[in-house]
This record gives C-alpha cells, sequence and structure tokens, in this order.
C-alpha cells in the first residue's frame, strides 16, 4: 500500500495510487448549499488535502473522483473559476515574507486571466481579478484558502508585525464580501479562529464548521476508516511488532487517537502519525515536532498559568470557538492547536471537560515543556529524567534529593512571577516525564503538594512545602497518614520533608524519615 505521507495534493494521490480515505461525500454536502465557510483543524490533520480536493472538484476534474461517493452524488461537474491561495510553506518573520506570497498568488492570477494590473493594494488587486474571473468564464468564482492564519501565529509575541499582518489580511479577505454576487463558494482552514484580531469582521456570513457534528471527521481518519481502508496494513504492524491485530489495533487508538471535534464526535485519529506509524511499522511520536505555539509559550513564561489547569472541567463553549490574541489563557489555542481535545459536554452547564487526545501528544507536549520550563532537565545533564529515574529505581534516595537540591539552584529564572506557582509547575513537568518510566501520583492542595513514586522495590513519599521547614512537611505524611496505603507492603518506603524558599526559588532543606 503507498501512503500519502506529507502529499497534500489530490490529483497527485490519486494518479498515484495511493490510498485515499474517502470524504467525498462531505464535501458535496458542503458544497452544494454554496455560502463561505471555515475549518479549524489541528496542523498536520489534512486541512491542505481537502482544499486540494474541492479545488479538483470545482475544476470540473471528473476522473480524479471515480470510484469515490462523489462520483454519483454530482451530476453536473461544472468547471468554475477557482482563486486558491496557500498561506502555508513558508515563516512570516516579517513584512517581505507576506508580500512576497501575495504578490506570487495576485500575480499569477493576473496572467492567468490576462489581467495588466495597475493597482498596489491587495484587496483593489483581488477585486479586479474577481470580476475579471466572473466576466471571462461567465461563471461565478471559487475561493480556497489554506491556513489564513499562518502569518498571526508566527508573528504571536510581535504585536506591531501582527497588527500589520492583521490589517492587511482583513482588507484582502472583505472582498468576499462585498463580491458576493461573483461568488460560488468560499471556503478558508486554519488552526485557529483568532476572535480579536477580527479577521473575519468582513464576513459575518462566514459559516464555521469546526465543531459541526455533521464534519467531525471530514479531516482525520475515524476508527472505522481504520477497519475499511487500512485492515490489512494493521495485521503486518502486528506480526512485525509480534502481537495479535486486536492488540495493534488498540494501541494504535491510545497513540494516536483520541480527538474530539464535538459533544458528539467519535474518535478520530491524527491521520499523519497513523499513516507514518503503519508505513514504518513502529509505534513512535510523529505528530509533535520541537517547540510549541509562541502565544502558549508567552502566557506560560508569564508565570501566571498554573499547568495543572491544562485538564479541566468547565471549559465554556464559548471558550473553544476563537482564541482572543491579547488574553493570557493558553486554553483555546491549546484546543485548536490539537494539544487538548474534548472528553465529555455537561449540558447542564453548557461547558467542557477537556483532555490529552493520546499518549504521543501528551509526551511530546511535555518533552517541549520541559525545554521550555526547565531547560537544565536536558538528556545529556546531571539534571536528565533518567538520572532521577535510576536514583528513584536504586532507592538512592541521597543521591536523589541531592539532585532535586542542584536542579533547583541550577535553575535559570527564564520564567518570572509566582514562585510558588513556579515550583509547583517545574514539579508537574518533571513529574509527568518521570511518570513515562516509573509510577509517579501527585496529590495537591492549597498549594502544598506531595508526590508518591513507585517502583518495584521502592516506595516514595514526598511532602513538598512552601516556605516551611522540612519537619513541618514530614509531620504532614505522618498526621494525614500518607505511609498507611503501604503499610502491609514490603518494599521499602521513604518518607522525604521538603522546604521550598519561595525567596531564592531553591530548596531550603530536606529531611528523610
Amino acid at each position: 500500500m503507498l501512503y500519502p505521507i506529507g502529499i497534500q495534493n489530490f490529483e497527485k494521490i490519486r494518479e498515484g495510487g495511493y490510498v485515499y480515505v474517502d470524504k467525498t461525500d462531505l464535501i458535496h454536502q458542503i458544497v452544494r448549499t454554496g455560502g463561505y465557510y471555515f475549518l479549524s483543524r489541528p496542523r498536520r490533520f489534512g486541512k491542505s488535502l481537502l482544499i486540494s480536493t474541492m479545488e479538483a472538484y470545482f475544476q470540473g476534474k471528473k476522473g480524479l473522483f471515480k470510484g469515490l461517493a462523489i462520483e454519483n452524488l454530482e451530476k453536473d461537474w461544472t468547471e468554475y473559476p477557482v482563486l486558491h491561495l496557500d498561506l502555508s510553506g513558508v515563516t512570516y518573520t516579517d513584512e517581505n515574507v507576506l508580500n512576497e506570497k501575495m504578490e506570487s498568488a495576485l500575480s499569477q492570477w493576473e496572467q492567468k486571466y490576462g489581467i495588466d494590473n495597475t493597482f498596489t493594494v491587495d484587496g483593489i488587486r483581488f477585486e479586479n481579478i474577481i470580476k475579471t474571473a466572473y466576466e471571462k468564464t461567465g461563471k461565478p468564482v471559487v475561493i480556497l484558502i489554506d491556513e489564513y492564519d499562518k502569518p498571526l501565529l508566527d508573528s504571536a509575541g510581535n504585536e506591531t508585525l501582527r497588527e500589520a499582518f492583521r490589517s492587511r489580511l482583513q482588507g484582502f479577505y472583505s472582498v468576499m464580501k462585498s463580491q458576493d454576487g461573483k461568488l460560488r463558494f468560499g471556503f478558508l482552514t486554519g488552526v485557529t479562529k483568532l476572535g480579536k484580531l477580527s479577521i473575519f469582521s468582513g464576513l459575518n456570513n462566514l459559516n464555521d464548521i469546526s465543531m459541526n457534528f455533521r464534519y467531525a471527521d471530514i479531516c482525520g481518519i475515524s476508527e472505522k476508516d481504520l477497519h475499511a481502508y487500512f485492515d490489512e496494513s494493521v495485521r503486518e504492524m502486528a506480526e512485525a511488532n509480534g502481537i495479535s491485530q486486536e492488540e495493534c489495533y488498540a494501541k494504535l487508538k491510545d497513540y494516536y487517537d483520541g480527538y474530539h471535534f464535538c459533544e458528539e464526535s467519535e474518535d478520530i485519529y491524527n491521520p499523519f502519525s497513523l499513516l507514518n506509524a503503519l508505513n514504518g511499522q513502529r509505534f513512535r511520536d510523529y505528530w509533535y515536532e520541537t517547540g510549541t505555539p509562541t502565544f502558549v509559550v508567552k502566557a506560560l513564561r508569564s508565570g501566571k498559568f498554573n499547568l495543572e489547569d491544562l485538564t479541566l472541567e468547565g471549559v465554556p463553549v464559548s471558550a473553544l470557538g476563537g482564541v482572543n490574541a491579547d488574553d493570557s489563557d493558553p486554553v483555546p489555542v491549546l484546543y485548536q492547536s490539537g494539544y487538548l481535545t474534548i472528553q465529555s459536554y455537561d449540558e447542564r452547564w453548557q461547558s467542557y471537560t477537556l483532555k490529552y487526545p493520546n499518549k504521543e501528544v501528551e509526551r511530546g507536549f511535555m518533552e517541549c515543556l520541559a525545554k521550555t520550563y526547565v531547560p537544565s532537565a536536558s538528556y545529556n545533564s546531571p539534571f536528565s529524567v533518567r538520572k532521577f529515574v535510576e536514583d528513584f529505581e536504586r532507592g538512592d534516595a541521597e543521591s536523589l534529593m541531592r539532585r532535586f537540591e542542584a536542579f533547583f539552584a541550577d535553575a535559570d529564572y527564564e520564567i518570572v512571577g509566582d514562585a510558588e506557582l513556579y515550583f509547583q509547575n517545574t514539579m508537574y513537568v518533571m513529574c509527568k516525564l518521570m511518570g513515562q518510566y516509573t509510577q509517579v501520583e501527585r496529590h495537591t492542595s492549597n498549594g502544598r503538594m506531595d508526590i508518591v513514586v513507585q517502583t518495584d522495590k521502592y516506595v516514595y513519599i514526598m511532602e513538598l512545602k512552601m516556605d516551611a521547614s522540612a519537619d513541618e512537611a514530614l509531620q504532614q505524611i505522618e498526621e494525614k497518614g500518607y505511609a498507611k496505603p503501604f503499610a502491609a507492603d514490603t518494599r521499602r518506603i521513604f518518607k522525604i520533608g521538603v522546604g521550598f524558599s519561595s525567596e531564592t526559588r531553591r530548596i531550603k532543606e530536606w529531611k528523610m524519615a
């Protein structure tokens, strides 16, 4: 089987014999209504392929759709003039990058329709192109815009540049409203819907289908798709890994499934990760790339956000529909960019509970947070997660605590803000990373944190207190009976009290009992 990894062109996939998961019935359902649509999905989720498929459909390329659902649904196969703008593929570090991208697209369209351009403003040129295409072909124009928000996401943190991009793109997109009578269809995709940037203020009739249950799996691969298109591939992968086919299905689900784009959504697999796994026949992290959205990093570095709240209950419906660029809450952008997804919906309160979609995303995000939040924990340093885990597994509590002491003493203070929150977030990331290799449980209450780490031979009960003594921490372990669940346990139990100083941001003292 040929897997279309990294191939976003529908024509190339169909003519090259690559596997194509048929979503054309949903495309037909959308395009038959006309109008303007917006779809938000995480990166590498098939948005560009969706746009390319729509382009081929509106170009009347019936032969490419042979055997697909839309072949029997569409009767006319009318060819329309299509204006396809793809803003992906480059990093928008300054205005010149957007200048060249827009100039390239506009000049190609002008050349195609024989226009001698005399204008310099994007919006005026775009309007002239639409009018000319309409007049010369006698058909209304189709506009497809892929990754509309790429310049805005790339410029997060640089408000001057972002405002320049916003103003320019808003003027460009608003042409669609003024030329409504000459347009057949419009479709825009992106990772986020940026609320206060008002990028869509000129398109008040834009239909956002990002959380519409009818189109939950228009991008991505459902469980039904996996069995229908890839059953033989899963069988081969199971054999390559020495497991049963049922176990392989379960492991693929654990690693790459779990996305929900509305409360009624079935589980959706990340197509990029799934195809890479089936092609390489290995369970590895494929989707995650180094770095997290600049907007999220900025919010975390401000020291105002507790990482415990990244998966939480009571997220209002309105919070997930748009991202406010000047807001310090990273939860909406984490949802829209694919780091969090919907776990459940509370109809009474009209709110969501969020979660990490799967192991791949959670592990990758935590490793990114480690690079951002605790950079001294890199793999080749004395503070790598492996070193801490080895101390736990050897039962070397003295070495473990000396390593924790040195770890906080080595902190570079890149993240400012509340010291207690800094401490809690640092321990949160460390525990999540160590939890990949050993059993780590954490309980927090009123700013105090106790950690229980279990290996095959040892149990560590650690109480960490802010601006308090190690004796007070040990006393709480006894008073709260944290060791009682392990009373009949044959493993050695370490009780460790830790006092952390908010002034120095270091461990002030620690004691064992």
